[in-house]
């Protein structure tokens, strides 16, 4: 098992959950769920003949591909692998940070307007785009978060904070292949819920969420992940900044873990579910994401 689950009582008591399990991909070894598909991608790649790679995104996929590039070229130095991350000018000041400790002759990060843009230029010129949101290679890797989370005995749910679906539908195509009775649940924000939008006209206010690594507007796994998040028995939610500071400090109150922002996303989805009455037979599990 590459992360554990932890079960947390009171925490579930306090939101009307009897089973709640987190399952921390925060302690990935490459920063978050991420890592467990932009390496798969890496070694095809690379098997394939690709050495030079490009990635679009706001923090958490591009620190899986850098420390995962780095290491690679820290065994095998006479042939490098290279990166260019491309984030925009409002990637958090914390996770470029991290970005840019990463960084040498080999794995670049630069700052455009426009950074979906840059990345479609770079493949056009022959870098390698990691994009997972249209490269349904990226689903392989997330087979293995499936079967650890099937570990659980009784899995009734799961509850994930959702950009472009890419772990969602990994996630739901495994239970469902395997006729698993396992409901996933997505989580979005105030300021990007298109696929959640599917579901149903949520009435929050327009506002920059403090979740920043929800970004993906375009929703192309959007057809794709409805029907299978809705055959799962499971449901969409949107997130306000009020519904994740009520997560942060109901996690602060009742355990002894810091989360971000983005990873209090599940919580809030289990919160509402209980709220809106939503029938869940078995344990629930919240993914803390990572940054």
């Amino acid at each position: 098992m590459i992360t554990p689950h932890e079960k947390h009582d009171e925490l579930g008591k306090a939101i009307g959950l009897s089973d709640l399990y987190f399952k921390r991909e925060d302690l990935h070894p490459y920063g978050s769920h991420k890592g467990r598909s932009i390496p798969v991608m890496i070694d095809h790649y690379i098997k394939n003949g690709d050495r030079r790679f490009a990635i679009s995104s706001s923090g958490n996929a591009a620190l899986a591909a850098a420390l995962y590039i780095n290491k690679l070229n820290a065994s095998c130095a006479d042939s490098p692998i290279t990166l260019d991350i491309f984030v925009g000018n409002n990637i958090s000041p914390h996770k470029k940070d991290k970005l840019m400790k990463l960084t040498d002759d080999d794995v670049r990060v630069l700052t455009k307007e426009r950074p979906l843009q840059a990345l479609t230029q770079a493949a056009n010129e022959g870098c390698r785009s990691l994009r997972q949101s249209t490269d349904d290679l990226a689903l392989i890797g997330y087979e293995s978060l499936a079967q650890e989370l099937c570990e659980i005995k009784n899995l009734g749910a799961v509850f994930i904070g959702t950009s472009s679906g890419t772990t969602a539908q990994a996630l739901a195509d495994y239970f469902l292949k395997n006729k698993l009775k396992t409901q996933v649940h997505i989580v979005q924000t105030s300021s990007c819920h298109k696929i959640a939008d599917a579901f149903e006209t949520f009435d929050i206010p327009d506002e920059r969420s403090i979740a920043d690594a929800i970004v993906d507007q375009t929703a192309f796994r959007k057809d794709m992940l409805v029907p299978l998040i809705e055959k799962t028995g499971g449901q969409a939610w949107c997130a306000t900044n009020e519904n994740i500071q009520a997560a942060l400090e109901l996690v602060g109150e009742h355990t002894d873990l810091q989360i971000s922002n983005n990873s209090a996303l599940s919580i809030v989805g289990a919160m509402q579910a209980v709220y809106m009455g939503y029938e869940i037979e078995g344990a629930v599990v919240c993914l803390v994401c990572g940054d």
